[in-house]
């Protein structure tokens, strides 16, 4: 897919068609022949339209063979039997795109049927999907899902999922200039339509339902270079299953994880629902980018402006407590009951005043201590002479600074005044929010890391192997000797100086069940201790102290769509217990590997907390960095990080990949 990529491939037959045949046409309305028929002849008036149907007659021709001229686009809608004939049949009529909207067709044939559309010189949408929709072309073949015209382009594998989408964006004011339904994607996949709706004028944001990414590096890099907001709503991650967990790592990273960081890489606003798709859309194509994520609220009661404080916080919003000047410039036009910190309370002053919201909007949105301003609660609701003209008025004031508007009137003579003049209005507070939140992280796509991957292939899957890998890594790891004997054992102590570790090389997880020791003191001690291991083999290592340390967990997965993943967390016994990781995709450079670090839950024990010394988080960003460059599956569990360092304290490596 990245090769068909780097050949773009013009889907101008496929959105803009000179000509469309119909192939399996009804004279039935109720049938889906007869819907795409209809849809069809919506456009008669701008291409020629061919309708295809065995019986003939009726304003229609038995096949393809006998139309006068090639059509530019084709439309399958025909039993899975017939479905490799009427490819076929639409190659040899000089087709250039073909929707199969059949389904049932067997998926171990697609990949033929892909590869001769492909050397034609066509494209493929599907089979099993619901075609496609481009307004500015007047194609609707896609009759199932009525969606309102307007700037979003929709991929989707969801025939349901897509009308709901309409519906709701149709509520907000919203709409679609090109819609394709995915289906199979035999031919056709999502990185490629991304790519398109790209350079598609009339596309504004590209939004996409998708439960196989297929080539997900493709997929990132479609969306990472698209130079449009991309909103993308997944429900699985990715199609493939979920390996048995060989290690940490592996039960660590889900497919939502890897997503994540794909989302993280390519700067797509990944959302849950269908709801908060159309949400973050319209945050994204009528709103303002912040600067920052310092918010001020503002209202008429007291109760809105407490549970907008809350949902803020679940966002990842601030509310930043106003300057003294500030406060008392906006107690200057309240009364004396008022709340002139943040959030803003008139208490009841509005009732005596609406235009107070104007007057105290300005001196927020004029002050440059904010990033937004949320009006929550009552306004659009007074039904006074003079609210349009406050709301005008509050609107207009929000020149750099994006205003947003909670409601209990949304359909309001204000409330569409707000709209009208650029501001963003929602009747929940929590939906005002996450408008806002969207607005604030908007992240660009990463730049790709420069250097090569270190292509060392493990020697093994042993311990000793997965040191070793480490090791030429160039990653710092603490002393160790392999041993098969308590004599052996002995003399590697006496060389390291006690205390020593002793572990237990036959268990996946060495620290259960007693497969490893710590602080080994004496002789007498380590005898103990290699008696009760009872291991085949073992490993004697330096003791390393860990009092002033934190202990991380750094390791990579091989991800059947996205590739080689890097995963960082909180680390040690409790790395699966607390679940606190983050995931990028690999290689990262140190950088970004530090902040994969600091955005952990465990970040603030990095900085030292109560009295104990903030550790070298750059040396651990530098080990992730090394181990996302090799070609292996890795992890060090737990990698010590203290002020003076980082040094893994064991390894291990999967050989096998998905």
């Amino acid at each position: 897919m990245l090769v068909r990529m780097l050949n773009r491939r013009s889907l101008d037959s496929l959105f803009a068609p000179r000509s469309v045949a119909v192939v399996g046409a009804s004279r039935d309305p109720a049938k889906w022949g007869g819907l795409l028929a209809r849809g069809a002849l919506k456009g008669a008036h701008r291409r020629s339209v061919h309708l295809v149907n065995r019986s003939g007659g009726d304003g229609t021709v038995s096949s393809l063979a006998e139309l006068p001229d090639a059509p530019e686009l084709v439309v399958a809608c025909v039993p899975s039997e017939g479905f490799e004939e009427t490819v076929d049949a639409a190659l040899a009529a000089g087709a250039r795109a073909i929707v199969g909207i059949t389904a049932g067709f067997p998926q171990a044939r697609e990949p033929e049927i892909a590869e001769r559309v492909r050397a034609a010189g066509a494209v493929l949408l599907g089979p099993n999907c619901l075609g496609v929709f481009d307004r500015d072309a007047e194609l609707d073949l896609a009759p199932w899902v009525d969606l309102p015209p307007g700037e979003i382009g929709l991929i989707a594998q969801s025939g349901n999922l897509s009308l709901e989408l309409g519906l709701l964006a149709a509520d907000e004011g919203l709409g679609f200039s090109r819609f394709a339904s995915l289906g199979n994607q035999a031919d056709l996949e999502a990185a490629e339509l991304v790519d398109d709706f790209a350079r598609h004028d009339g596309t504004r944001l590209i939004a996409l339902y998708v439960e196989d990414f297929r080539d997900g590096r493709a997929f990132v890099r479609a969306a990472g270079e698209a130079g449009k907001p991309v909103v993308l709503l997944t429900v699985g991650g990715s199609a493939a299953s979920v390996r048995a967990a060989r290690s940490h790592t592996g039960a660590l990273v889900s497919d939502q994880l890897a997503v994540d960081a794909a989302c993280r890489a390519a700067g797509i606003v990944r959302v849950a629902t269908p709801r908060e798709l159309v949400l973050a859309a319209k945050a994204l194509l009528l709103g303002k980018r912040l600067h920052g994520r310092r918010v001020a609220v503002l209202g008429d009661g007291g109760g809105h402006g407490v549970v907008a404080a809350d949902a803020a916080a679940r966002h990842g919003l601030r509310l930043p407590a106003l300057s003294e000047s500030l406060a008392r410039a906006i107690g200057d036009v309240l009364p004396p009951t008022a709340t002139t910190t943040n959030p803003v309370d008139f208490a009841g002053g509005a009732e005596r005043d609406v235009r107070s919201f104007a007057r105290v909007g300005r001196l927020i949105l004029q002050s440059g201590e904010v990033d937004a301003l949320l009006v929550t609660g009552y306004f659009g609701g007074y039904g006074v002479d003079g609210e349009r003209e406050v709301a005008a008025e509050l609107a207009r004031a929000a020149a750099d600074v994006q205003l947003v508007v909670h409601t209990m009137y949304p359909d309001s003579a204000a409330a569409a005044t707000l709209r009208e003049e650029g501001a963003l209005v929602y009747r929940d507070i929590d939906a005002a929010l996450a408008a806002l939140a969207v607005l604030a992280e908007r992240p660009g796509p990463r730049p790709s890391p420069r250097s090569s991957p270190l292509l060392v292939q493990p020697a093994g899957e042993g311990y000793f192997e997965a040191r070793e890998l480490v090791a030429a890594a160039g990653i710092p790891i603490a002393e160790a000797r392999r041993i098969r004997s308590l004599e052996a054992a002995l003399a590697a102590a006496r060389q390291f100086g006690y205390p020593v570790v002793l572990k237990g090389l036959d268990r996946p997880h060495k620290s259960d069940a007693g497969g490893v020791v710590l602080g080994i003191a004496d002789e007498d001690a380590l005898e103990d201790a290699y008696r009760a291991v009872a291991a085949a083999e073992c490993s004697v290592e330096r003791m390393v102290d860990t009092r002033d340390g934190v202990e991380l967990i750094v390791g990579t997965r091989r991800d059947p769509r996205f590739g080689q993943l890097l995963l960082v967390g909180l680390g040690g016994i409790y790395a699966e217990v607390l679940r606190d990781v983050a995931v990028a995709l690999a290689p990262v450079e140190t950088a970004e590997a530090e902040e994969l670090l600091r955005s952990l839950r465990c970040g603030p024990l990095l900085d030292g907390v109560r009295g104990r010394p903030a550790v070298d988080v750059v040396a651990a960003a530098r080990v992730a960095s090394a181990l996302s460059r090799l070609d292996a599956e890795v992890e060090i569990n737990p990698l010590l990080v203290s002020p003076g360092g980082a040094v893994a304290l064991d390894a291990r490596v999967a050989m096998e990949r998905p």
